[in-house]
């Protein structure tokens, strides 16, 4: 996870108790969801094939959530799809 762009080797131990573990648990669940993504959703899949980092899908998510309205996850990744002229096969 150190180098997959979730920086977790920061130390975290500045702050008030429990903030070290709330923000690693924070970053293990981000790495569960971008896990299952993988797994599950093709559009994801695709779109982080064809980007070479995944800092770069981060990067590209960021920029354009800061200047677009995306109804749903879904519309967010048909965009980014058109963008990279990109198709999913027949029966995904």
């Amino acid at each position: 996870m150190k180098t997959k762009g979730y920086h977790l080797e920061h130390n975290y131990g500045h702050g008030q108790q429990q903030l070290a573990a709330l923000l690693a648990t924070f970053n293990i669940l981000a790495f569960l969801m971008h896990t299952v993504l993988e797994l599950v959703d093709g559009k994801y899949r695709l779109i982080r094939s064809k980007l070479p980092t995944r800092q770069t899908f981060f990067d590209d998510v960021r920029a354009l959530t800061r200047y677009l309205y995306f109804a749903s996850w879904e519309g967010l990744l048909d965009f980014m799809m058109r963008g990279l002229e990109l198709e999913l096969a027949d029966g995904h």
